[in-house]
């Protein structure tokens, strides 16, 4: 008889979790997964995808507006916030389905209950108290949104309950400065909210170049987000219609809704790791080293449930490492440098690499920096302007970093990123011929360094 009962047991179905379990099943490997609530985790079920489809749905406001300038005549449009979480959820749906689909043909026995670590090699299945043994376990459980303990916490949202409220808000204050903070705030604000953003540093989406931090500051400013920055809620309140926020400078906000952005915790309370004898970090996480192996040699760790970077793809990476050196026989370690990511803001962020203040710490630098107006905004008689920055080694030559600010940085910094992974210069990029007319042209064209 085989001495355990699978040779993987994976504990969370999101896109890490996932990944790792249709890998090692297609090596050969005997693979279970268990998910408590539903399979896709964040990404998929109250993350990026639901996320998306809600900054698309903002983005038209404005579309409409710019239209007239480009000789089309736009009746009054109306918005139907039902009915756009209608189509969210059913689009959720159908990809839950893809995912626990996809699972089975790989040959992965997958289980509807919570999961916990009783020791090295057995998990507890709490839906019906069963105890199975496994080879390998692998902790894929991911974070969830955290809000500090005030007067009137309670009655305080998270981005899960965001992407689920009946009724559309017409007053929003979010809380936080990081990438789901401002989405946020972007997105009520597209779709016709009164927003607010506390923040109570002095300005958001620290770690970012500073040039796109100020670019996008101004960005929505002039979108009408009243930004407050250097300031908190201490307390809020429920009145007869919405609630009241007390900031901690004594100022009095109302609002139909109060999000909360600022952080996430990894999902390890309860899961029975260090009973286990796994080593946790402060946070919570599951501290692992570069092969996603923790502290028990059985067990190991990827997404957001580690405290590496917190992002689908790079999970998806992990999963897919973990695989290939735990049953592929092609020891795999995920690589964390150089991974591009987008803020789906509007307007959009893209970067990848070293923001200039990080790059001036061990490089001697030159910046190469273009703020525009981008054509589409010429007949629109928008006044938003584009940013494109390089920053690049004086020594190597070499491109350190690349940001954009406007629309479509997304897409643009997914081509950029393989530049950049490439080891490419900036006469690299100065040979290539431009693409025009396009925004993205500027990249290849800025020839004279700034500082």
């Amino acid at each position: 008889m085989a001495e355990f009962d699978y040779d993987l047991f994976v504990i969370g179905g999101g896109s890490g979790g996932v990944r790792a379990a249709r890998m090692s099943a297609n090596y050969g490997a005997k693979v279970a997964l268990a998910e408590e609530s539903r399979y896709g985790g964040t990404c998929v079920i109250r993350g990026c995808v639901p996320k998306k489809l809600l900054v698309y749905a903002s983005s038209f406001a404005e579309s409409f507006e710019d239209a007239a300038g480009f000789g089309w005549t736009v009746s009054a449009p109306s918005f139907d916030w039902p009915r756009l979480i209608a189509a969210k959820d059913k689009e959720i749906d159908r990809l839950e389905g893809v995912y626990e689909r996809n699972l089975g043909l790989a040959g992965v026995e997958t289980i509807r209950s919570r999961a916990t670590v009783v020791d090295p090699h057995t998990v507890r299945l709490e839906a019906d108290g069963r105890e199975v043994s496994a080879k390998h376990i692998l902790i894929a459980t991911g974070g969830a949104p955290f809000v500090p303990d005030f007067p009137g916490s309670e009655l305080a949202g998270t981005s899960n309950d965001a992407l689920d409220l009946e009724r559309f808000p017409n007053r929003v204050i979010v809380v936080g400065g990081g990438y789901i903070a401002c989405e946020f705030a972007c997105i009520f604000n597209g779709l016709g909210a009164e927003v607010t953003q506390v923040y109570r540093r002095d300005l958001f989406l620290r770690g970012f170049d500073m040039d796109v931090r100020r670019h996008m500051a101004e960005a929505m400013r002039a979108k009408g987000v009243d930004l407050r920055f250097n300031s908190d809620i201490a307390e809020i309140s429920a009145l007869s219609e919405g609630y009241e926020a007390v900031l901690t400078d004594g100022g009095r906000i109302a609002a139909d809704f109060i999000l909360y952005a600022t952080g996430r915790d990894p999902n390890t309370a309860g899961l029975g790791l260090e009973q286990a004898g796994v080593k946790l970090t402060a946070t919570g996480a599951v501290a692992v080293d570069d092969w996603s192996q923790s502290s028990v040699p059985s067990i190991f760790a990827v997404g957001d449930v580690t405290d590496r970077l917190a992002l689908t793809p790079v999970a998806i990476r992990e999963g897919a490492a973990f695989a290939d050196t735990v049953f592929g026989a092609k020891p795999t370690k995920a690589d964390h440098s150089d991974v591009a990511t987008a803020v789906f803001t509007q307007p959009e962020i893209g970067t990848v690499g070293l923001s200039e203040e990080a790059a001036r710490e061990s490089h001697d630098v030159e910046v190469y920096r273009s703020a525009f107006r981008p054509m589409l905004h010429t007949l629109s008689g928008r006044d938003e302007k584009m940013l494109m920055k390089l920053v690049v080694d004086k020594a190597s030559r070499r491109v350190l970093g690349v940001h954009i600010v406007g629309h479509g940085a997304g897409e643009m910094i997914q081509l950029a990123g393989i530049a950049v992974k490439m080891g490419a210069t900036k006469e690299d990029f100065d040979r290539t011929v431009a693409v025009h007319p396009t925004a993205a042209e500027e990249l290849v064209t800025m020839r004279e360094p700034v500082a």
